[in-house]
């Protein structure tokens, strides 16, 4: 199993001031870093609905598949599609863990950290596909108490059963458009928005995340927040033309590097 140096969007979490304690110092001669750890998109994803892409081979090629609901498709989705090296980094953490307890989970996804992590964003891509799965998570972040874990999550029953057993340093974001949302309304959870304008933020009175500090900073742990559509969407839906509009009127709302996206192994 491999983690990925942080993408363009999430890198930027080394410029707030409030997360610098968990970057500060090296470790040997390495300065720590921001890394996220992936799996594969859709098929990791029980409770998506909304956002739900998933890659299908058709005749050897690697295809997207929009879900039944789907209003916007993930961005994270079309990466695998476009690059061999995503697409297999994510697939083959999916595959060894889901065959894996949750002890075994736990350790192995320790034992593939790398010593110079000092943030790590759960799944830019994917999601916790089980219980298991989020308690290994769990017992992650309290077993590292020097770094800082946070993920956005549909995965909202598994959060629900441990949450009051979630560490300081694991920061979780609800993502809507889910299909446990009703329990982001009960519970009184923080949540994340996609929007397809600025007027939309606004009108929800959220502030537009454009460097995932919201979801991060511990500070901000009950503030929910927008995140402005992005990735390739599908031709013709409302989410390709709301993106036409951003284009046109120069609104920020694109994270890749001009560079050539594909992760980086850890």
């Amino acid at each position: 199993m491999k983690f990925s140096i942080a993408n363009a969007k999430i890198v930027e979490l080394k410029k707030v001031p409030e997360l610098a304690k968990f970057l500060a110092g090296k470790v040997g001669r390495k300065t720590k870093k921001v890394y996220s750890f992936d799996l594969l998109s859709g098929y990791s994803c029980p409770f998506a609905k909304d956002c739900l892409s998933k890659v299908v081979l058709i005749d050897g090629k690697r295809k997207i598949k929009d879900g039944p609901e789907m209003k916007f498709r993930c961005f994270s989705a079309s990466q695998e599609v476009q690059y061999d090296d995503v697409y297999e980094k994510r697939n083959n953490n999916f595959q060894e863990l889901r065959n894996m307890d949750e002890f075994e989970m736990t350790c192995a996804i320790q034992e593939a950290m790398p010593d110079d992590l000092g943030i790590c964003r759960i799944h830019v891509a994917g999601d916790f596909f089980n219980q298991k799965y989020f308690n290994a998570w769990v017992s992650i972040a309290r077993n590292n108490p020097d770094k800082l874990f946070y993920a956005y999550t549909k995965s909202l029953p598994f959060w629900m059963k441990r949450r009051n057993d979630i560490p300081e340093n694991m920061v979780l974001t609800s993502s809507r458009g889910g299909r446990r949302d009703d329990l982001i309304d009960s519970e009184n959870l923080k949540e994340a928005v996609v929007v397809f304008s600025e007027a939309q933020a606004e009108n929800l009175g959220f502030d537009i995340d454009h460097d995932d500090s919201h979801a991060a900073r511990p500070e901000l742990k009950n503030q929910s927040f927008a995140l402005m559509i992005h990735g390739t969407q599908a031709s013709g839906s409302d989410a390709s033309k709301a993106l036409q509009l951003l284009k046109k009127g120069n609104v920020k709302h694109s994270y890749n590097r001009k560079k050539n996206p594909v992760e980086q192994n850890a």
